[in-house]
């Protein structure tokens, strides 16, 4: 059997509203962060979810455990209660969060070396260029 679970939290982190969609399948976490610029209401959320959530960059896959078992309604009350007193996220989505900057930043590391690879070829071959150009006029 196929286990979905789908959360989005919504906080402020000083000074923007951040949403987090945590999904988990299959015994495995990965986390989305998405920041709005003012504190956003129900209907703009669920509009938000509508349009972008498949075109959402989740992070790489942390194992968790889920939690199986009925629970009591009074206590499901309490832990609603609950995660609306606390803000912020879990510590797994803190880590999935955690390795996905990382492993932007090493994509974006790369692509920054090749671009300046590419820059002073570019430079170079113009050089070379305008030597030749002065030298065959002379």
């Amino acid at each position: 059997m196929n286990d979905i679970n789908v959360k989005l939290t919504v906080f402020f982190e000083n000074p923007f509203w951040v949403g987090v969609f945590e999904h988990v399948e299959n015994n495995f976490l990965v986390v989305s962060k998405v920041t709005f610029s003012a504190e956003p209401k129900g209907y703009e959320v669920l509009d938000y979810i509508i349009k972008n959530y498949y075109s959402l960059v989740f992070s790489p896959a942390v194992e968790t455990k889920i939690k199986k078992g009925k629970t009591n309604p009074k206590k499901a009350q309490r832990d609603v209660r609950k995660q609306m007193q606390v803000s912020g996220i879990g510590t797994k989505s803190q880590l999935a969060l955690k390795s996905q900057h990382e492993q932007n930043k090493k994509e974006s590391k790369i692509r920054r070396r090749e671009e300046k690879e590419a820059d002073v070829l570019k430079r170079f071959l113009l050089k070379q260029y305008k030597k030749r150009k002065k030298h065959k006029g002379h």
